[in-house]
C-alpha cells in the first residue's frame, strides 16, 4: 500500500475593523497687512483663532507621515509649497495682492488610526 500525507483542513474567518479617528482642528485669521515684511505674510499662533472664537496659544502640527494642513486664502485652496507651519506660527512667501480683511484659514488634520482583527475557527 503506497504511504498517503493526510492534511490538516482548518476553516477560519477573520474580521478587520479600522478607524481612521481624524482629529481636525481649524485656525482663522483676517489678513492683516502690518504682518507683511518683504512680500512673506507670517501669521503667529496668538494671531489666530479656533472654532470656538478663543485666541490659539499654540500651533498645531501635523504627526509626521500621518496628517496634513490644507491653507485658504479667501476661500481659495492654496498649494502647499506656498506656505509652511511651525512652532512659530504660518509664513506665506508670496502674499501677493490679497485684500485686507480677507479670510485665511488654516485646516490641521492629524489621525490616530486604530486596527483591530478578530479570527474565529469553524472547524
Amino acid at each position: 500500500m503506497a504511504a498517503t500525507l493526510f492534511k490538516l483542513v482548518i476553516s477560519a474567518q477573520t474580521t478587520t475593523t479600522v478607524l481612521t479617528k481624524p482629529d481636525v482642528q481649524r485656525l482663522f485669521y483676517n489678513f492683516d497687512p502690518e504682518d507683511v515684511d518683504e512680500g512673506v505674510l507670517t501669521i503667529a499662533p496668538g494671531s489666530f483663532v479656533d472654532d470656538t472664537g478663543s485666541t490659539v496659544s499654540t500651533m498645531p502640527l501635523i504627526t509626521t507621515d500621518n496628517g496634513y494642513y490644507m491653507l485658504f486664502i479667501n476661500g481659495v485652496l492654496q498649494q502647499e509649497t506656498l506656505y509652511t507651519v511651525s512652532e512659530t506660527g504660518v509664513e506665506i512667501s508670496d502674499i501677493g495682492d490679497v485684500l485686507e480683511g480677507a479670510p485665511i484659514i488654516l485646516v490641521v488634520t492629524n489621525f490616530t488610526p486604530t486596527a483591530d482583527s478578530q479570527t474565529t475557527f469553524l472547524t
